[in-house]
């Protein structure tokens, strides 16, 4: 691999995840400045991306990107991974935002990493490895910090937001764990989108989301394309692409400046208040999911 594939390869993962973290921001930016439903902005969110990379994938792949249509094994997967993966993971996220803000819902979620070593534990039927029991320990030190600032009887966050943010970190370990064989049948970009129309539209019918009254200006209309398009397709493409290059162990440590810059925006950009034990918390949980990443 030549050094300037490498260096755009880790150009590439960063600027993901980086977009990533902005629309999480640009999420919490809709929270506080019009009255939008967090059903509503789900899955125009979900529907909206999932067309947008569908359309590109059948541009690429032709009549190929109907195969998985005819395993009935395969749609029953990709359908639950729609609903109970992609849905759930996209939903608690954006949920989470709301009752807290972008910052600390996007490291709230990225508890995920721990929650799949224990998963691996279980059905492998050991115990967790000296590595693994220390970021199970940051990784419940680090919520704590976050959550309480150290004083057991004071939780500084909204219990609607703790609960959302590891409710999300839940999805994100479904989300991932699902739809590990039909990713590596049919590709990451197809599933992807197949589960973002499918999942938005689920949520949408469930909820009525077209009986929502949401009034946006065009700085409102730009905040939701910017987390339809540029938080998911392009951060999508630009990620995979990057680890495609640098590789997957590389590539999973980077996506860590997901929640570094979901907190960046959210401090500079919206003037979100964090105080020192807040990036201490913050710090504690990072280093759990860098630890559980190198592994």
């Amino acid at each position: 691999m030549s050094s300037n594939s490498s260096l755009k390869g880790v150009l590439c993962t960063v600027i993901g995840a980086i977009c990533w973290g902005f629309s999480g921001a640009c999420g919490q930016f809709l929270f506080q400045n019009y009255s939008v439903d967090q059903n509503w902005l789900t899955a125009v969110r979900m529907i909206v991306a999932g067309v947008c990379i569908c359309a590109y994938m059948i541009f690429k792949e032709k009549q190929k990107f109907f195969d998985i249509w005819q395993n009935k094994r395969d749609s029953v997967n990709l359908i639950i991974f729609s609903i109970l993966g992609l849905m759930l993971c996209q939903y608690t996220y954006i949920t989470a935002i709301k009752y807290s803000n972008a910052g600390t819902a996007t490291v709230l979620q990225y508890i995920a990493p721990v929650f799949i070593m224990i998963y691996v534990c279980i059905r492998s039927l050991r115990i967790p490895t000296f590595r693994e029991f220390v970021a199970i320990v940051g990784a419940i030190l680090g919520t704590f910090i976050l959550a309480t600032h150290c004083d057991i009887n004071n939780l500084v966050i909204s219990s609607e937001g703790l609960m959302w943010g590891l409710l999300s970190a839940l999805g994100m370990f479904l989300y991932t764990l699902i739809p590990a064989r039909i990713i590596s049948k049919y590709g990451t970009m197809k599933i992807i989108g197949y589960g973002m129309i499918i999942g938005g539209l689920f949520l949408g019918i469930v909820t009525r989301f077209w009986e929502r009254g949401v009034s946006l200006d065009l700085i409102g209309i730009l905040m939701v394309t910017i987390i339809s398009i540029i938080g998911t397709l392009v951060a999508f493409s630009l990620y995979l692409y990057g680890v495609s290059v640098v590789g997957p162990v590389k590539g999973s440590l980077i996506a860590s400046l997901e929640p570094v810059s979901a907190m960046f925006f959210s401090v500079v950009w919206l003037k979100t208040s964090f105080t020192f034990i807040d990036f201490v918390g913050v710090v504690i949980i990072l280093t759990t999911v860098l630890i559980l990443s190198k592994k």
